[in-house]
């Protein structure tokens, strides 16, 4: 009898916790996992145990059980939006949370360390909201730009690659920030070859001697995430490994994880760091990062620019290393190791070896202009140590870990940008700059536009010679007039303005723009050329040919609709999905917000009416409506905050 009646109180205790839970969650409108649905159903079940001493006596027995049920709820429903407020469901199991913790110890330990280097470097006061308008963000920006730098030379490889990312948006930075992070230098010792020796055990899952003939012990350089090593096959080629430093993933992930909650927290609590941006570049430069630690990214780029190649009618005396797929993988990628050394050791031996200096440098140019105007898919980093001066006096290009790809009406665009900027025409650079950019709502086309009249004069006047420094002009006039530079075109400009450096160093007084000017002069006319255009034209007759024939109609009867009087425009409103679904789901909020501030209303008034039939002693029938009016009241006003309060509520 006693086992009958336990499993009878248990099936009852599961019942109200189900009962509370399930009501709760239909309430607030959300879906929850058993954890959650038992939390809640135990909490109910605590407060209905605690309204039932408070209110249950010997003469109101039964008389409040409504109100006792209705408060449980309340109190069950006001955990459960809390607990999703503070823990949204799907945020991450309990398990792998508890599985997570030490990785987050580790992180909190590395944040606490970046913010005491932010602290010892006076950055603080700018974590906290200061305008970007202040004293501090104008008049003091070159005593910030300094404490900056030395702040991301502090935190490590991942903070200095930001900085030397940043150094390079001249439309988002002021010049002396742009100045100062281009200083950005950060040495690292090679790892340990035993460390090294057993990645590369791992990866091919037998020792090294199996794989390779001889490798090099001593790196040929190294980096932040990856040191070059040279070896050579069994077959006897001589290869370049590039392999990854072992333990760095984890590290470089903690370090984005950090800079991206970072940007985040400016985003929220700062003016200036909306006004950049910086939560999209922190998660454009952690996307790039990753790609980095992928090497088959690299492969598969590699490929892609060589395939690219291969369709040309003349690929120049440009060359890329071989790609040896069968030894490459995540960790190590293995080259053809292409005969010569980086450009940038060799500017002193070119005059005497005899080699044409400025037809190098436009070889180079025309082939980076084609990547862009052409392929759609371009070495991002063109830096002295990415070029090799080959034995033959021809040009390598290596390490395509960040590529740029652009597409075929950017290309266009682009076409047209070096065009108008080689014919001095602002209103043609004018159209092409808007078809690059992304044009705010609100802009002062003629004042755009006199502008790069200005810039034209000033860069561009004859017996001028454009350098680097043109690209600057030009972003800080992007950034003047609001206009937002799409990550792709950041990658363009940031090319050809390392490109210029190395382009100058090779060829003293080498002029880039009017290179460039000629070569895309000679794409326009190659990619419109008879063939091509006359099929261009027919296509376009073509699908324009119903069209005029319909259009004479459709003119006279707009004509004689307008002179009759009787030309209407119709408008249907709400004629998108998403606009009726605000608009409803606003009604909603609204009604329920109505109905809860009424019922609370009427229940006040209930309560405060002293006449009327005795439930109780102590309570009339219309106090007890009151209490239930109550809550019901708190019950919809409740779901209407729960809603508001979610930031993806429809």
């Amino acid at each position: 009898m006693k086992a009958a009646e336990f499993v009878s109180a248990s099936l009852v205790l599961v019942g109200f916790i189900m009962a509370f839970a399930v009501g709760a969650r239909r309430l607030l409108g959300v879906r929850i996992g058993a954890v959650r649905t038992l939390l809640t159903g135990l909490v109910g079940i605590a407060g209905l145990a605690a309204f039932s001493v408070v209110m249950q006596r010997p003469e109101q027995r039964g008389v409040l059980t409504g109100v006792q049920m209705g408060s449980t709820l309340v109190v069950t429903m006001g955990f459960l939006a809390l607990s999703e407020v503070v823990v949204p469901s799907g945020s991450g199991q309990p398990m792998a949370w508890l599985r997570g913790l030490r990785s987050r110890l580790i992180r909190g330990r590395r944040y606490s360390h970046i913010s005491s280097i932010l602290v010892r470097h006076g950055l603080r006061p700018y974590l906290r909201g200061r305008p970007r308008g202040s004293a501090g963000y104008t008049s003091r920006g070159d005593q910030l730009a300094r404490p900056l730098r030395l702040a991301l030379e502090e935190a490590g490889a991942t903070f200095v690659k930001l900085g030397q990312m940043l150094s390079t948006r001249d439309d988002l930075l002021p010049p002396a920030f742009v100045s100062e992070l281009s200083r950005l230098q950060y040495q690292v010792p090679p790892a340990p070859w035993p460390e090294v020796e057993a990645l590369l055990a791992e990866a091919y899952g037998r020792p090294v001697g199996e794989v390779f003939a001889h490798f090099e012990q001593e790196p040929l350089a190294a980096a932040s995430v990856a040191q070059v090593h040279l070896a050579r096959l069994h077959c006897g080629e001589p290869v370049v490994v590039k392999v990854q430093r072992p333990g760095i993933r984890p590290l470089v992930e903690r370090d984005l994880d950090i800079i991206c909650r970072i940007a985040r927290m400016l985003e929220d609590r700062t003016r200036w760091a909306g006004t950049l941006g910086v939560v999209e570049l922190a998660q454009g430069f952690a996307g790039s990062v990753h790609e980095e630690l992928d090497f088959r990214i690299e492969a598969r780029n590699l490929a892609t620019i060589t395939a690219a190649w291969a369709r040309r009618p003349k690929s120049g005396e440009v060359r890329l290393p071989f790609t040896h797929e069968e030894l490459s993988g995540e960790r190590v990628l293995v080259l053809e190791r292409l005969p010569g050394r980086p450009i940038s050791s060799a500017y002193a031996s070119m005059d005497a070896r005899g080699l044409d200096r400025t037809g190098l440098a436009r070889e180079l140019l025309a082939n980076m202009l084609q990547q862009i105007l052409i392929d759609g898919t371009f070495h991002a980093d063109p830096h002295p140590g990415n070029i090799l001066l080959l034995d033959d006096g021809t040009i390598g290009l290596v390490d395509f870990g960040s590529v740029g790809r652009v597409d075929g009406r950017l290309r266009s665009a682009l076409k047209e940008f070096i065009i108008a900027v080689r014919c001095g025409d602002a209103a043609a650079l004018c159209d092409a700059l808007l078809d690059v950019v992304v044009r705010p709502e609100e802009l002062d086309d003629q004042g755009l536009e006199r502008a790069l009249g200005r810039f034209l004069a000033h860069h561009f006047a004859p017996g001028s010679s454009p350098d680097v420094q043109v690209f600057a002009a030009l972003f800080r006039l992007v950034a003047e007039y609001g206009l937002k530079v799409p990550p792709e075109v950041a990658a363009v400009f940031r090319a050809l303005a390392t490109l210029e450096g190395t382009l100058t160093r090779l060829s003293p007084g080498f002029d880039m723009m009017a290179e460039a000017h000629g070569v895309a002069e000679e794409h326009l006319s190659a990619a419109g050329g008879s063939a091509a255009a006359a099929r261009a034209v027919r296509g376009e007759l073509a699908a324009a040919l119903s069209v005029l024939r319909r259009l004479p109609r459709r003119l006279d009867r707009v004509t004689g609709a307008l002179e009759q009087g009787r030309l209407f425009v119709g408008v249907r409103m709400f004629a998108d999905a998403r606009d009726r679904e605000y608009v409803r789901s606003l009604v909603h909020d609204v009604l329920l917000t109505f109905l809860g501030a009424t019922t609370g209303v009427m229940g006040t008034i209930l309560l405060n009416v002293r006449r009327g039939p005795m439930v109780t002693p102590e309570i009339t029938l219309f106090e007890l409506l009151g209490y239930h009016l109550l809550l019901v009241s708190a019950v919809l006003v409740l779901r209407v905050l729960f809603f508001i309060s979610r930031p993806n509520r429809r």
